[in-house]
């Protein structure tokens, strides 16, 4: 397993590991990051200051990613964590937990204070791993990412030691 920084090439095969999940995890597809304009261009995306995404590669297969990003129309210094998503095959071997610590590790060199994330009600298995990192639970949203169908709102302060 390999872990590393998104390359140009890598667009098409993580988009559709994206779009597997939601698909085979019967995920909304509208309000979504199914329907994120960016998805087919995510090394553009995220090839700026203060962002980063990760993809693991398995025998040259991409199986999954995850990113970190300034939180779209917030003023304040706050990531969001971005498109963590792994194809069912991979799940339940700690790869989620290693790529969240890589995200935030890179968080904390940006600079920023906070991490914010958006998910589904029905994505327990995540939100326990959330948990288990120091993500508590918010009533509200923040900034304005258009996942209007992700009602779960976390987030970690990256200066506390959990």
């Amino acid at each position: 397993m390999i872990i590393r920084e998104i390359q140009p090439e890598d667009n098409e095969q993580i988009a559709n590991v994206i779009r597997q999940v939601f698909i085979s995890d019967d995920y909304p597809k509208t309000g979504t990051a199914f329907a994120d304009k960016q998805l087919d261009f995510m090394f553009e995306t995220y090839d700026k200051v203060k962002s980063i995404y990760f993809v693991v590669e398995i025998d040259g297969k991409i199986v999954g990613g995850a990113g970190v990003s300034q939180l779209d129309n917030s003023e304040e210094n706050i990531c969001e964590l971005q498109k963590m998503y792994f194809l069912q095959e991979v799940r339940g071997k700690g790869i989620g937990f290693e790529m969240i610590q890589k995200c935030l590790t890179k968080a904390k060199e940006f600079g920023y204070e906070k991490c914010y994330l958006e998910t589904l009600p029905e994505m327990l298995a995540a939100q326990s791993l959330y948990k288990k990192v120091g993500f508590e639970y918010l009533c509200e949203p923040l900034g304005g990412t258009g996942h209007t169908s992700c009602p779960v709102w976390m987030i970690k302060d990256l200066n506390s030691k959990s």
